[in-house]
């Protein structure tokens, strides 16, 4: 069970739209940093500010596959943030715009 300290931290993640809008794309599938820019309509260095504190906050997973990052939600163990992004509207929309467009 997590401290409450740690529940508040993973919370206080949560209280961004944008870093809201970016677990709910990762909620459907890992995606490159330039799909995350893409589907957002934000720019590649405000979108990698968000991804670093979800990244730290240990919601979100890194992977580097030459030369881009690919991101997948890390939730397992947090059922309190888990419950949170199962809530979100679906990013269903923006995900298939993005596989038709093929950025990486």
């Amino acid at each position: 069970m997590p401290s409450i300290e740690a529940v508040a931290a993973s919370l206080k993640l949560l209280a961004d739209p944008t870093r809201l809008a970016i677990l709910a794309l990762l909620r459907h599938r890992e995606l490159c940093v330039c799909d995350i820019v893409e589907a957002l309509d934000k720019t590649q260095p405000n979108v990698s500010q968000h991804l670093k504190k979800l990244r730290t906050g240990g919601l979100i997973r890194e992977e580097r596959r030459s030369p881009w990052m690919y991101y997948s939600l890390n939730v397992e163990d947090k059922p309190h943030v888990k419950h949170v992004i199962d809530q979100l509207p679906s990013q269903e929309d923006r995900i298939l715009a993005l596989r038709s467009q093929g950025c990486c």
